[in-house]
């Protein structure tokens, strides 16, 4: 893709330069421990994928302001550990890459600074502003939205189901060996299986006045979280076996690519396990097995700035004015084909039906909570569903989840 360096450069000139003018920037950088006056480079820590799709936003960058960007290839398994263990010695980037859900360690370990979106909030999905807002500051400059759909072989089953029972006839009536596959494991997977449990009403947490999510407000444990569980023992191994906690992500992917399955809930990164393996595939939203939305969790990437930063005016510039425009938010869509933060990148890239499925899926999303509090819930929820799935009385065990999370919340 050619991107327009004009188009940056209309959009964002008053901007740019008013901005540097009002922090000064001309000399220094993110590692320099000199006054923020002096900006002549910004450091960015991005993932090898994404790199190229940077370049020319950098190079436009450095064209029209004289402020260097250098672009660091990182790993992302190390990033966020990195980012927080040498921010506070003054080292790291101006910029990193990163995903939503670390907001709330990042915040809490002083590592990140909030930026200024301004104007320009209200051309992103309402679920990637949700997500990159905390306690009502924005820390995030979104550019990807990520989220479960339903996968459907189409060569199999040729129209999608309406309803969850339905999907599981004509599953059935496929004649494959597994009509629907979800991963589990033998610890459970309640990422996977929470569209179900928010058709019950069973969010995990409520939200405050300002939208976020509210550790106060446990949702886990309403009437709609034991009808949700009554429901998932009935699906288990002493109801219809559809849930099974011995289907690992690698055996739901065999048996789907292998063109065993004609029903598989996952999310894009397994997109290309599938078209690799030729089959013709279809992406459906996720029908409610109950009264409300099916509500997956979106996760969102994006970029943070360090708290740290010298060039904190100049590093938002950058991210709001340059990484922020369609030319570069649809250059990170190719990079990683994964549906665009930015709304009018969103709209071009569901010209794609199987990114199109993915976006319908994606309006009734919710961001993942960031809050602390659910590391709580993580370590109690996955296994108390893998025991109702495994013939555990489904209230009882419920209800014991919620206390548990309850009681390490405090």
């Amino acid at each position: 893709m050619t991107v327009n360096k004009k188009g940056w450069l209309a959009a964002g000139a008053v901007a740019v330069v008013a901005s540097l003018a009002l922090a000064g920037c001309s000399a220094g950088s993110s590692d320099t421990s000199g006054d923020d006056t002096a900006a002549s480079a910004l450091t960015v820590w991005v993932d090898a994928e994404r790199v190229d799709a940077l370049k020319e936003a950098a190079a436009a960058y450095e064209d029209k302001t004289g402020v260097d960007v250098k672009l660091v290839s990182k790993d992302v398994a190390m990033i966020k550990d990195d980012f927080i263990q040498q921010v506070p010695s003054g080292k790291g980037p101006d910029i990193t890459m990163g995903a939503h859900d670390w907001v709330g360690e990042l915040v809490t370990n002083g590592v990140v600074a909030p930026i200024e979106l301004g104007d320009t909030a209200a051309d992103y999905l309402d679920v990637a502003i949700n997500a990159a807002t905390y306690d009502g500051k924005t820390y995030l400059l979104p550019y990807a939205v990520e989220n479960l759909a339903l996968l459907r072989n189409a060569d199999l089953v040729p129209e999608p189901a309406t309803t969850f029972d339905d999907m599981i006839a004509k599953g059935t009536a496929a004649g494959v060996e597994y009509p629907f596959v979800v991963e589990q494991g033998a610890d459970g997977n309640p990422y996977h299986l929470y569209p179900y449990q928010t058709s019950y009403g069973a969010p995990v947490f409520g939200t405050d006045a300002s939208g976020g999510y509210d550790a106060e407000a446990l949702e886990l444990g309403n009437a709609g979280g034991e009808a949700f569980a009554t429901w998932l023992g009935s699906q288990g191994k002493n109801g219809t076996g559809v849930f099974n906690t011995e289907i690992t992500g690698d055996i739901a992917k065999e048996a789907f690519t292998s063109g065993q399955a004609a029903f598989w809930l996952t999310g894009p990164w397994n997109v290309a396990a599938a078209t690799d393996a030729g089959i013709n595939l279809a992406v459906d939203v996720i029908s409610p097995e109950s009264t409300e939305a099916a509500q997956p969790f979106a996760g969102v990437k994006g970029f943070y700035v360090s708290e740290q930063s010298t060039n904190k005016v100049a590093a938002n510039d950058f991210l709001v004015n340059f990484l922020g425009t369609e030319e570069v938010q649809t250059a990170l869509f190719e990079s990683g084909n994964i549906l665009p933060a930015l709304t009018a990148s969103a709209e071009a890239a569901s010209a794609d039906p199987i990114i199109a499925g993915f976006a319908a899926v994606g309006a009734e999303a919710v961001p993942m909570p960031a809050i602390p509090a659910m590391g709580q819930v993580w370590q109690f929820w996955g296994i108390a569903q893998a025991a109702i799935i495994n013939g555990a009385d489904p209230v009882t065990t419920w209800q014991k989840l919620t206390a548990d999370v309850q009681g390490a919340i405090g």
